[in-house]
């Protein structure tokens, strides 16, 4: 069931949306050679505790025998999602994306930035920047009336006119109460279709896509997502909400 959110909840997912929007702030300063992707995650959590968030990956999901065990989700190169922080230090040209999620009095932001470190490549400058670009080209269809497929096939259209592609198997979705609502939004397909967008409807929409083939595998840990040619894969994403007058982006400061 698709959740239609009230303007008292829209208030509260606005208040979180601002706190991610600065957590990746805060975060953005120590992304640099020699750092460890642990000391980010660390940086991250200390973040949503000082403002009375909750960190909501941090064994995710509840009850599972493998649960995520980290505040963020940092993944490096080829590595397309989930990446689980470690001792492991960034290095010059890596391409790295963190993706936070928090809530607070019941609701959830969520959103996700990637960053070259040094002296990067032009394939990962370029993934990096088409990643985010695709983002924004999507949301021009999210208006009242238009279909979900329509924010999908425009990010698609974007993604593979720059020579890249576009992972099948991960999408964005709905998010309020739950860091994980309906409706699906997928990163590909023909437009027209999908749910209607509908005034108080909250999304996640979240491009991940691959210098290479979209072909992905999930590693022994259970959780961190690769490419299965090697290629750099980058994500991007925000929390938006859908109003009568077009989209708001939650999740940026204005």
């Amino acid at each position: 069931m698709i959740s239609i959110k009230s303007e008292k909840e829209i208030q509260k997912m606005r208040e979180i949306g601002k706190i991610v929007a600065q957590a990746h702030e805060e975060i953005k300063k120590h992304v640099k050679v020699g750092v460890t992707t642990k000391e980010l995650d660390k940086i991250c959590e200390d973040f949503f505790l000082s403002h009375g968030c909750n960190c909501s990956c941090k064994g995710y999901p509840q009850g599972d025998p493998n649960p995520f065990p980290a505040t963020a989700c940092i993944s490096v190169n080829d590595e397309v999602i989930h990446g689980i922080p470690s001792d492991r230090k960034l290095k010059d040209g890596d391409l790295v994306c963190i993706d936070i999620v928090a809530d607070k009095n019941g609701y959830f932001g969520d959103a996700t930035r990637c960053y070259v470190v040094g002296n990067a490549s032009e394939t990962a400058k370029k993934l990096v920047q088409v990643a985010e670009k695709s983002f924004w080209e999507g949301i021009k269809y999210a208006k009242e009336g238009n279909r979900v497929s329509d924010i999908s096939h425009a990010i698609q259209e974007y993604v593979e006119k720059n020579g890249f592609s576009v992972v099948r198997e991960f999408q964005g979705h709905g998010i309020g109460t739950e860091m994980h609502e309906d409706p699906g939004v997928p990163n590909y397909g023909k437009s027209g279709r999908g749910p209607r967008l509908t005034a108080g409807m909250t999304l996640a929409i979240e491009p991940m896509i691959n210098a290479g083939l979209p072909d992905v595998f999930v590693d022994d840990d259970g959780w961190t997502i690769y490419t299965e040619d090697g290629s750099l894969s980058a994500h991007y994403e925000n929390t938006i909400l859908i109003t009568k007058n077009g989209v708001e982006v939650l999740t940026i400061l204005s």
